[in-house]
C-alpha cells in the first residue's frame, strides 16, 4: 500500500495539462494502430554452427522481444503468429558471427522455410544486445550505439574481474584510488565514477558502496557479456547514467557444459596471487528449464614497492558463489532469478602481524554483498510483451581505517576508542515494463515501451572515534516511455521521456532523449543523438572512502546547500564493417559533449584533530567534449585487432580549489586527455592462441599533500604519460578419457613493469597519490578444463 500511495502522489505533482498531448499520443499508438483481422504467418528452419546442427542458437524477428525461438537438439525452430509484413529474422549464437535474413510474410506466403549456417567469430561485430532501448536488438540496428565485451574476450586479456575487463573498452578508464585499500573507480568519458551507472542484469543494484570495491569483487567467470552505453542516450536508467551505463550481463544456461578454471599469478617476484573458479550449467530435455552455477576463490598476498613495509596492493581474500535459473511454465512465459553472495576480505597497510589499530597505518574491510533478481516475462500474441521484476542487494561491511598516533595520550585513547566501524547499505528495486510493437505504423514499424520502477537505496556507514556518520535513505520513483521507430529500412527515430520523483528533489525531472539512426547501406550507419540526465544531491561511491592524506584521515561531508546536478549530451557517430571473403574491416568514430549545470565539486574546509576535511558542493557548471576512434578488423578468423582512441577536455567552468592555499584549477582532476587500448589475438588452429594488448594513459593533473617525510610541501603535479603492455598464449588439446577440452596457457601483465615509482611512504603518507597501472610486472600460468 506504500508504494501504491507513493505512485498516486508521484501522479498527482505531474502537470497533465502539459503532457495531455503525450497521453493522447500513447493511446492513439496502442489503439488506433491495431489490425484486428490481421492473419498471421510461420517461420521454420534450422540452424547449423560451422556446418553442425546445433541446439540453444537463439532466432528471433526484428526487434521484437515476443516472436522469437531456440532451436533443438537437432538445430530446429519454429516461430507461429508472425502478422502479416516485411521482416529480418535474425540468427545468433554467442562465439559467432550473427546473421540475418529477409522474409515475406502474406496470405500467399504463410509458411516460410529459412536455413543458417553461423560461422565462428573470435569477436562478433554485429552482436545482440539490450542496454540501449531495454527491448532485443541487433548492435547495428540499435539507434542507441551500444559496445560489447564478452567472455571470450575476458579470457582472451585474462581478465581476473570486471575491473581487468572494462579498460579494453573505448572511452572507458578504470582507476586505482588508494594506495592503501586499493578502491577502484570507473570514468567514462572522462566523468568520475559518480556519474556511471553500473547494471547487474539490467537492475541498478549497484550500490554507492559496492562501487567502491565491486568492480574487482565481480569475477569474470560470473559474466557472459558486458554492454556499454556512453553519455547521455543511457538516461533511460535514472539518476547518476550521465557519463554512461555499463551492463553486467551473468552466465545463463545454453547447454549442459562446465569449466573449472585455476592459475597462479606471481606480482614482481614478490607475493602470489592464486585463483580458483567453475562454472556448471545444466538444461533439461525438453528445453523448459535451466540453471548456471558460478565459484570463484581468489587469494592475493601483500605487495610493497617501495620496501618501506607499507603495501601499495592490499591483501585479498575473495570467495563468490551464484545461481542463474530459467524456468518456462509455458511457451510465452519465462521465469529468471539470479542469486549471488560475494564475500571478501580486504587488508593494506603495515605488513606486520599485529590487529588493524595497533598497526601504524592500516585498512581493513570485511565485505559481505547478497545481490539478486527475480524477472517474469509474458509474451503475447499481438507483438505485446510485459515484464515484472525485483532486484535486491545487501552489503554489510567491518571495516577499519587508522593511524597509530606518536602521543601518549592519544595513544590511550586510540586503544580504548579503536576507529573500527560498520556499514551497511541495501538496495531494493521494483518495476513493471510493457513492450507493444505496432507493424502498421505509418508504413513503418514502431515499438512502443512503456514502464514504472521504484529504487530505494539506504546507506548507513559510521566510524563512531571520528565523529563520522552517513546515514542516508534515497527513493525514486520513476516512468518512463519510448517509441523506437523504424521509420523506413534506412531510417529509425527513437524517443522518449522519463519522468523521476526523487525524495531528495523539491521537483519532477524530466529527463527527454531522442536518436536518429539512417543506415546508409548494410555496412554503414550514423547517428545522432541528444540526452538529458541528472545526479540526485546523495552519497555517492567515491564519497564513502575515507582517505589517508596530510598525516590524517581525510572525510567528505555534504554542504546542506546541495543541489541536483543536471546535464545535456549531444553526440555523433558513424559506425562501419565491411564484410569481405576473408576479411571484415570496420571503424566507428563519434564526438560528444556533455554540459554539466551545478556541477558537484569538494571544497577543502580545513582540518580538525584527525585529519582533512571536504564538503561536496554545487559549482557553475562544467563541459566536458571530445572525440573517439574505434578500429577493428579481422582475417579470416585467425587474426583480429581491435582498438580504441579517445581525445577530450574536462573543463569547469570556474576554478576549483583542490587544497587550501594553492591556485584552483579549471581542469579535472585525475583525467588525462588522450586515452586507449589495442587488442591483437591469433588463432591460427583450434588448438594454438595468444593475445597481446596494450593500454595508453596520457599525462593528467593530480593533487599531492604533505605529510609524508618524502612530500614535505602541498602541490599539483601532472604525470607523466605511462603504456601498458601484456600478453597471453594457450594451448589446447582434448583429453578422451575424461570427454573434456584441457587448455594450458601463461603469460605477461605489464610487461614492461611501468609501474607507478614515486610513491609516498610510511604511515602519514597520502594514500590518494596513486595514479599508474593498477599492478606491476605480473607472470602467469594456468590450466582450464572444460566439456566438449
Amino acid at each position: 500500500m506504500l508504494l501504491w500511495a507513493r505512485i498516486m502522489k508521484f501522479l498527482l505533482r505531474i502537470n497533465f495539462k502539459k503532457i495531455k498531448n503525450l497521453l493522447l499520443y500513447i493511446i492513439i499508438l496502442f489503439f488506433s494502430y491495431q489490425d484486428i483481422n490481421a492473419q498471421f504467418g510461420t517461420v521454420q528452419g534450422r540452424v547449423k554452427l560451422n556446418g553442425n546442427y546445433t541446439e540453444s542458437a537463439t532466432i528471433y524477428i526484428s526487434n521484437n522481444t515476443s516472436l522469437g525461438a531456440s532451436t533443438n537438439s537437432k538445430g530446429f525452430f519454429k516461430i507461429k503468429n508472425i502478422p502479416l509484413g516485411t521482416y529480418n529474422i535474425y540468427a545468433s549464437y554467442i562465439g559467432y558471427q550473427n546473421e540475418y535474413k529477409k522474409i515475406i510474410v502474406n496470405k500467399n506466403n504463410q509458411l516460410i522455410e529459412i536455413n543458417f549456417d553461423l560461422l565462428e567469430s573470435s569477436n562478433s561485430l554485429n552482436e545482440v544486445v539490450i542496454t540501449g532501448t531495454k527491448t532485443f536488438k541487433n548492435q547495428n540496428d540499435s539507434p542507441i550505439m551500444v559496445n560489447v565485451l564478452n567472455s571470450k574476450t575476458l579470457n582472451d586479456v585474462q581478465a581476473c574481474n570486471l575491473s581487468d575487463g572494462l579498460i579494453f573498452q573505448t572511452g572507458l578508464r578504470v582507476e586505482t584510488n588508494c594506495q592503501t585499500c586499493n578502491y577502484t573507480q570507473l570514468r567514462m568519458n572522462g566523468l568520475a565514477g559518480g556519474y556511471s551507472q553500473i547494471l547487474i542484469n539490467g537492475r541498478p543494484i549497484f550500490s554507492p558502496l559496492t562501487g567502491l570495491y565491486g568492480l574487482e569483487q565481480l569475477p569474470a567467470n560470473m559474466i557472459e557479456r558486458i554492454e556499454v552505453v556512453r553519455g547521455g542516450g543511457s538516461s533511460l536508467y535514472g539518476s547518476s547514467a550521465i557519463g554512461g551505463t555499463v551492463n553486467v550481463i551473468t552466465k545463463v544456461p545454453k547447454k549442459n557444459s562446465y569449466e573449472i578454471n585455476s592459475y597462479l599469478q606471481n606480482i614482481n617476484n614478490k607475493t602470489n596471487d592464486k585463483v580458483l573458479s567453475a562454472n556448471i550449467s545444466l538444461v533439461s530435455k525438453n528445453k523448459n528449464s535451466g540453471l548456471s552455477l558460478f565459484y570463484n576463490h581468489r587469494n592475493r598476498g601483500l605487495y610493497d614497492h617501495n620496501n618501506d613495509n607499507f603495501s601499495e596492493i592490499p591483501e585479498l581474500n575473495n570467495n563468490s558463489i551464484g545461481i542463474n535459473l530459467f524456468i518456462l511454465p509455458k511457451k510465452n512465459q519465462k521465469l529468471e532469478i539470479n542469486l549471488s553472495n560475494l564475500n571478501e576480505f580486504r587488508f593494506g597497510g603495515e605488513m606486520v602481524n599485529k590487529q588493524p589499530h595497533l598497526t601504524k597505518q592500516s585498512e581493513e574491510r570485511i565485505h559481505d554483498v547478497w545481490m539478486g533478481s527475480l524477472d517474469y516475462q509474458l509474451n503475447f500474441n499481438n507483438n505485446s510483451s510485459f515484464i515484472a521484476y525485483f532486484s535486491f542487494q545487501n552489503t554489510y561491511r567491518k571495516h577499519y581505517t587508522g593511524i597509530f598516533p606518536d602521543d601518549s595520550l592519544e595513544i590511550k585513547n586510540h586503544i580504548l576508542n579503536p576507529p573500527y566501524g560498520t556499514s551497511k547499505t541495501r538496495t531494493i528495486q521494483g518495476g513493471i515494463q510493457i513492450n507493444h510493437e505496432i507493424n502498421k505504423f505509418f508504413n513503418g514499424i514502431n515499438t512502443l515501451t512503456f514502464g514504472s520502477e521504484y529504487v530505494f537505496d539506504d546507506v548507513f556507514d559510521e566510524i563512531g572515534a571520528y565523529n563520522y556518520m552517513i546515514d542516508q535513505s534515497t527513493k525514486n520513483l520513476g516512468l518512463f516511455l519510448q517509441s523506437d521507430w523504424e521509420i523506413s529500412s534506412s531510417f529509425t527515430l527513437l524517443s522518449g521521456i522519463r519522468m523521476d520523483y526523487h525524495n531528495l528533489v523539491d521537483n519532477i525531472i524530466y529527463s527527454p532523449r531522442s536518436t536518429l539512426l539512417y543506415k546508409y547501406n548494410d555496412n554503414t550507419q550514423f547517428r545522432l543523438n541528444y540526452g538529458t540526465g541528472f545526479r540526485a544531491p546523495q552519497a555517492f561511491d567515491t564519497d564513502l572512502h575515507i582517505a589517508f592524506s596530510g598525516g590524517g584521515v581525510s572525510r567528505v561531508s555534504l554542504s546542506p546547500k546541495l543541489i541536483s546536478e543536471k546535464s545535456k549530451s549531444f553526440s555523433a557517430s558513424i559506425n562501419y564493417d565491411k564484410p569481405m571473403e576473408k576479411y571484415i574491416v570496420g571503424f566507428t568514430l563519434e564526438g560528444f559533449y556533455t554540459h554539466l549545470n551545478n556541477s558537484f565539486f569538494l571544497q577543502p574546509k580545513g582540518k580538525d584533530k584527525f585529519g582533512q576535511l571536504f564538503e561536496k558542493q554545487n559549482g557553475q557548471g562544467a563541459t566536458v567534449e571530445g572525440i573517439t576512434l574505434e578500429l577493428r578488423t579481422n582475417y579470416n578468423q585467425k587474426i583480429q585487432l581491435e582498438t580504441g582512441f579517445t581525445n577530450q577536455s574536462s573543463i569547469f567552468n570556474e576554478e576549483v580549489e583542490y587544497i587550501n592555499g594553492l591556485d584552483g584549477l579549471k581542469e579535472f582532476i585525475r583525467t588525462p586527455k588522450n586515452y586507449g587500448f589495442s587488442t591483437l589475438s591469433i588463432l591460427p588452429n583450434g588448438k594454438f592462441n595468444a593475445n597481446l594488448n596494450y593500454v595508453y594513459t596520457g599525462k593528467m593533473k593530480i593533487p599531492h599533500f604533505s605529510g609524508s617525510p618524502n612530500q614535505l610541501t602541498d602541490e599539483i603535479i601532472t604525470s607523466k604519460p605511462f603504456s601498458v603492455v601484456s600478453m597471453k598464449i594457450g594451448y589446447k588439446f582434448t583429453a578422451s578419457l575424461i570427454e573434456s577440452k584441457i587448455e594450458i596457457y601463461t603469460g605477461i601483465k605489464n610487461i614492461l613493469n611501468s609501474y607507478q615509482n614515486r610513491f609516498d611512504v610510511g604511515k602519514n603518507r597520502d594514500s590518494n597519490f596513486v595514479f599508474g597501472p593498477s599492478i606491476p610486472r605480473t607472470v602467469y600460468f594456468g590450466v582450464r578444463i572444460q566439456s566438449k
